[in-house]
């Protein structure tokens, strides 16, 4: 990802976002939209370069530089209509259109990037289970997403190894069952979210019945991609046991967080769920002061701690996206003279086989 001469500042809150704020769970779920309205968004999404680029006015040149991009790709583009909306028309440099589109430079070869840079795959407790640090377990639910972000870590995760089945869950959960060091059960994939409520709600009252389990917590893309997704059944499941709920969402730059994304958060704020948002330091996206700093803002004025920035995890194909952590530690200490400390988050770097994420600065 090349470096985007223009990063916009923190967005204010709108007052057509305060009008959707309410205290009444019963309200919340009234307001949220029909289940039906984020799966239709989904099946609607953008899988063409050439559509994207008429979509937004782009310049047709753009086409020459995307790779990887068909339908029948490994990683083809995916971009949901409410996320198109926040792109802003004929800038071949917004930072969420870089974000999204598949370049050239994906297909370019680099040294130390892998198709599984986390190992995940030595850290299987069970199909579709992994247990990495004390006291958590991760539950790859799905390969399917809202997005395909280029620089996701797990592009090349061998989902069709665990396909998202009651079998495939089964063992996982016999599997938390059997480990009373698990308290907390995180629901991952690919995004969580694309499963229907009706099934989550089932696989999470399991969940609850597992005793040496207290929380839940689920990392998802959804809410700030499609917010319909954050439905009144979704906010059910979530807060509906006796596990104490944690949505963790991602959102990279201030951009992403328009109105109706906020309304989604109130939503969940209003459920109950502790609200975190991690994010990637990506060349070109938010590699600046300036980005970082309006990112955090603006999700402390919607109610979200920023949690995490993520060193690039060094997957093969985002090469282009990264970006040193001399840099990263010199925006982060600037971060620390400008905002609250509650307002910085931490930049951390997952380094297999630590038993936590590592603290780079």
């Amino acid at each position: 990802m090349l470096r985007a001469p223009c990063l916009r500042q923190s967005i204010p809150i709108l007052v057509s976002e305060l009008s959707i704020l309410t205290t009444s769970h019963e309200a919340v779920r009234a307001r949220s939209a029909p289940a039906a309205a984020w799966q239709k968004e989904l099946r609607g999404a953008i899988r063409d370069p050439l559509k994207l680029c008429q979509a937004l006015n782009l310049p047709r040149e753009l086409l020459r530089t995307a790779t990887a991009a068909a339908p029948g790709a490994d990683f083809p583009l995916f971009v949901p209509a409410s996320f198109l909306r926040r792109i802003e028309p004929a800038n071949p440099r917004d930072p969420l259109l870089l974000q999204v589109w598949p370049a050239a430079a994906e297909a370019d070869p680099a040294e130390g990037f892998t198709a599984d840079p986390t190992a995940d795959g030595t850290f299987a407790l069970a199909p579709g289970l992994l247990k990495k640090y004390a006291g958590r377990a991760l539950m790859i639910l799905t390969g399917a997403c809202a997005v395909h972000c280029r620089y996701c870590f797990r592009r090349h995760f061998p989902y069709e190894d665990t396909p998202p089945s009651e079998t495939v869950w089964n063992d996982a959960l016999a599997a938390i069952q059997l480990d009373s060091s698990i308290h907390e059960v995180i629901l991952s994939g690919g995004d969580p979210l694309t499963v229907t409520d009706a099934r989550l709600a089932r696989l999470v009252g399991r969940i609850a019945a597992i005793p040496h389990v207290q929380r839940l917590r689920v990392h998802s893309r959804l809410p700030v991609m499609i917010p319909s997704r954050v439905t009144g059944d979704l906010l059910d499941w979530l807060a509906g046991t006796r596990l104490a709920p944690v949505m963790v969402i991602h959102a990279n730059h201030a951009q992403e967080l328009d109105a109706e994304v906020a309304a989604a958060l109130q939503r969940l704020r209003t459920a109950g769920a502790m609200l975190l948002n991690q994010a990637v330091l990506l060349r070109g996206v938010n590699d600046s002061v300036e980005a970082q700093a309006a990112l955090s803002l603006r999700l402390l004025d919607l109610g979200v701690r920023p949690y995490y920035l993520h060193q690039l995890d060094r997957v093969r194909g985002a090469a282009h996206f990264e970006t040193p952590v001399s840099e990263g530690r010199a925006i982060m200490a600037e971060l620390r003279r400008r905002l609250p400390g509650y307002a910085v988050p931490q930049y951390v770097q997952e380094q297999p086989g630590a038993p936590h994420k590592v603290v780079l600065g």
